[in-house]
């Protein structure tokens, strides 16, 4: 019997994204409460990167701030960028109702909580601008990036003197390590930062008969896309020098 429902399980997920297949971008509340229900068992690292790769394929937000921001909103699922698709797919993951996510959001997407009125979002200047304020406030999954291989240190900024990453070859080194739903936080060289931010990208683990990166792939203001593309590759040709990790447990 055990074995039946074990075998249930892991059968469940490939069914699901036949499902969704029909579907566009922005599912309604009903379908996304479907899945929500279908899901429920699985474990949460296996939920998020269901969700994660359920926007593959849409369409970047070129918006500079964000369109969520600027329409001061919880769900914009049309078009996304790299810390969205990371915000949303855990919201879905975590929680058990669309309304529930929404709960979620107002407390992970900001320094204290998010504050709505009449359904908008009052205050957006709390939100979690950096990637790796998200990665210091504990919200966005426990860091493993010392469980993942040998760290170094780098220059910090914004008042912190130094960070420990996880280089691009000890990533590589440690791909057999990471598991479904983990989060990618890609670190740029401490030279390109411009903005003192210490991320440049975020992504998620997808494993199947190896890690797979999934990840909003654009350009703010020119565009681009959600793509699901094989761990090796990206980190082989990307230009940052490695990243820090988070997990869901």
């Amino acid at each position: 019997m055990k074995t039946r429902t074990f075998l249930s399980s892991v059968s469940l997920i490939p069914f699901i994204i036949l499902l969704f297949s029909q579907f566009c971008f922005g599912l309604t509340d009903e379908e996304i409460q479907k899945f929500q229900s279908l899901l429920k068992a699985q474990p949460v690292g296996e939920r998020i990167a269901f969700w994660a790769e359920r926007f593959v394929g849409t369409p970047y937000d070129k918006d500079p701030m964000g369109e969520y921001v600027t329409r001061a909103t919880i769900v914009a699922d049309e078009r996304v960028d790299c810390m969205y698709l990371t915000f949303r797919a855990v919201e879905l993951a975590l929680s058990r109702t669309p309304e529930e996510a929404i709960q979620i959001a107002i407390e992970r997407r900001f320094h204290s909580k998010g504050i709505l009125k009449d359904g908008k979002v009052v205050n957006y200047e709390d939100r979690f601008e950096y990637g790796e304020d998200m990665i210091f406030s504990g919200r966005w999954g426990r860091e493993i990036t010392s469980e993942t291989g040998k760290t170094i240190r780098i220059k910090g900024a914004r008042g912190k003197d130094f960070v420990e990453i996880l280089p691009s070859e000890h990533l590589l080194k440690g791909l057999s390590k990471l598991k479904s739903g983990d989060i990618l936080f890609f670190v740029k060289k401490p030279e390109d930062r411009k903005l003192e931010e210490i991320v440049g990208h975020i992504g998620i683990v997808k494993v199947g008969q190896a890690p797979y990166l999934i990840h909003a792939s654009g350009t703010k203001g020119k565009g681009g896309e959600v793509k699901k593309v094989l761990l090796k590759d990206y980190i082989l040709k990307m230009p940052f020098i490695g990243a820090k990790i988070t997990r869901f447990d």
